[in-house]
């Protein structure tokens, strides 16, 4: 199995500046009840409820399938709908429950660990609205729950978008659709299972900081970090890519009950992480009271957002959408960014969704960002251009916080998320250009970039980035880290000459700029499916410098039914894609 190295630290940071920042973090961790603009602001409230559509259920509460059948019944073709759910079980065991969970819906035990909340029964994922194809199950999440599944395997055939945190199946694990059909997720973390993990029809998929009792097959890349029970190091035959350890995680912030006030559990950041946190009871972390939130819901303004930020709360968005004409900023160090249901921020007039300030600890997590139709120069930003501060030993996080241009509408946005503090994690994000719905085409969802990283020592973990009129990923810098990464070219480039990059055919998936020093990226794919122009050749997946420092491990490329071909995998490396058939063309390690 290969462990990631320690690398070293860029060491362009004075030790005046990391006391200034430590003092600063120090000052700003406690919140403070202060008004947002002087003695006349008005105070907002910390606390309350959590609004309409987040539903509670108790093991004596009537008729909990009768509910969450209706909630299905509303979601489950609703890809570009507007309404959106969290189902919440307090702790205690459910007979005879089959949770079936459609688009923009979130399924969660409040228990502090998942087997707190036990169904006998099964949460299950299946593709029947979409004639048997999973490929479209996105935007919907299962987590905290303990399973005893009926047959005594779960469903759960999902694609982008749609994490299974936390979770505890006392049986199997099904990733694939009834019948067998396309799927191409996907993600896990902190979960076990104890029983098989059957990926099936799945193209890729990536688990971290989990156990199983075993893992069925592979079709292109199946990633692993920190996982008991991974299968052995054997890329591309099986495709597995294994690391024996996560370098650096923190798992994401949850709701759950304490008695009978609602928290928000903050789990600690580990290093060189494997297997689950919760494994030997009570995780570590921090457990933060729900007054020391502002409860956002629909209708709440940017203003608001901000003032409550400043006074010193923490944010817990419920299930809505929302419109800000102004950026969301979040300057606090330690402030949690929660959203429940995946829970939307649209930006009007071209605004940035999300800036975050080049402070410790800030955690986002649980948010759809979805583009409105003035463009946006970026959608979220982490750390102001030119952020210099070490935050190692506190870094902020992205969990969850998925992006989206175009599809439900029209959208616009040149980059979707800008990475400019060091030491940012970034677990699982699905960044996307839509290849369908309302609001597509070739200028009319233009968007350029996917995420740009600017930052040292940024460790991504499941990136999902696809349809990028340019590059897809640039990462700028040093010390850059990926475990696994998916990504499809833009399917409707119209010819040839609209993704020249001058003398190089097309943008790369993945671009690691000149400069760069040291990177390294484990279990990594770029597709394509040229289907205006299937002429189309895109020279590369990836792009990188060729330097000592610089390495890749298991890359691939593919070509999605002969629909456009790749000419090398990495640089000018790398075996092309040839003919009609979808076949992997590999390259096992670079340089």
């Amino acid at each position: 199995m290969q462990a990631p190295p320690t690398l070293p630290r860029r060491h362009r940071r004075s030790r005046a500046l990391g006391l200034a920042a430590l003092a600063a973090s120090l000052l700003m961790a406690f919140p403070t009840a202060q008004p947002a603009f002087g003695d006349a602001a008005e105070e907002v409230p910390g606390g309350g409820d959590l609004g309409p559509n987040v539903l509670v259920f108790d093991p004596s509460t009537p008729d909990i399938q009768g509910k969450v059948d209706e909630i299905f019944e509303k979601q489950e073709s609703a890809q570009f709908g507007s309404d959106r759910y969290a189902l919440m079980f307090k702790p205690g065991t459910y007979d005879d429950i089959n949770a079936q969970i459609g688009f923009y819906t979130s399924i969660a035990g409040l228990g502090l660990n998942p087997d707190d909340t036990t169904f006998n029964g099964d949460v299950t994922v299946d593709a029947g609205w979409f004639d048997g194809n999973a490929t479209q199950n996105f935007w919907r999440s299962a987590e905290n729950l303990a399973l005893n599944p009926v047959s005594g395997t779960n469903r759960w055939a999902v694609s982008q978008a749609a994490p299974f945190r936390r979770m505890h199946v006392k049986g199997g694990l099904n990733l694939a659709p009834d019948g067998y059909g396309w799927a191409s997720g996907g993600y896990i973390a902190d979960s076990k299972i104890d029983g098989e993990v059957g990926p099936y029809s799945q193209q890729q998929w990536y688990t971290r900081d989990s156990s199983i009792g075993g893992w069925g097959n592979g079709v292109w890349n199946m990633t692993f970090s920190g996982v008991e029970g991974a299968p052995a190091q054997s890329f591309p035959e099986p495709p597995y890519t294994t690391l024996d350890s996560t370098p650096v995680s923190r798992e994401k912030p949850f709701l759950y009950l304490d008695g009978d006030d609602y928290k928000v559990f903050v789990p600690a950041k580990r290093t060189d992480a494997r297997g689950t946190t919760w494994a030997n009871g009570t995780p570590e972390g921090e457990s933060i009271p729900l007054d020391r939130f502002y409860v956002v819901k629909p209708g709440a303004t940017a203003q608001t957002i901000n003032a409550a930020v400043e006074q010193g709360l923490h944010l817990l968005f419920t299930p809505g959408v929302y419109h800000v004409d102004e950026p969301i900023e979040i300057d606090r160090a330690d402030t949690v960014a929660l959203g429940l249901g995946l829970a939307t921020i649209i930006p009007d007039n071209g605004v940035t969704a999300i800036k975050v300030g080049d402070v410790d600890g800030v955690k986002l997590a649980g948010l759809l960002v979805d583009a409105g139709p003035v463009n946006s120069e970026t959608l979220v930003e982490v750390g102001p251009d030119g952020a210099s501060a070490d935050h190692a030993a506190n870094p902020t996080s992205l969990q969850d916080v998925f992006v989206r241009i175009g599809g439900a509408g029209p959208g616009k946005a040149t980059t979707s998320i800008v990475v400019n503090s060091d030491d940012t994690i970034i677990d699982h994000t699905w960044v996307w250009r839509a290849d369908h719905g309302e609001g597509v085409g070739w200028e009319t969802n233009r968007a350029d970039y996917g995420v740009h990283v600017k930052g040292d020592d940024v460790l991504a973990t499941g990136l999902f980035v696809e349809h990028f009129n340019k590059y897809d990923v640039r990462w700028s810098g040093e010390n850059g880290r990926t475990i696994f990464f998916q990504n499809e070219k833009a399917y409707d480039a119209p010819d040839q000459a609209a993704i020249q990059n001058g003398d190089i055919k097309g943008y790369a998936g993945y671009k690691v700029d000149d400069s760069v020093t040291t990177h390294e990226g484990w279990g990594m794919g770029s597709y394509c499916f040229f289907n205006v122009d299937p002429t189309i050749r895109q020279q590369h997946g990836f792009q990188a410098p060729v330097k000592p420092g610089v390495k890749f491990h298991d890359l691939l490329v593919v070509s999605l039914g002969g629909q456009g071909q790749y000419e090398h995998v990495i640089n000018d490396t790398g075996s092309p894609t040839s003919g009609t058939t979808t076949v992997p063309s590999q390259v096992v390690s670079f340089p």
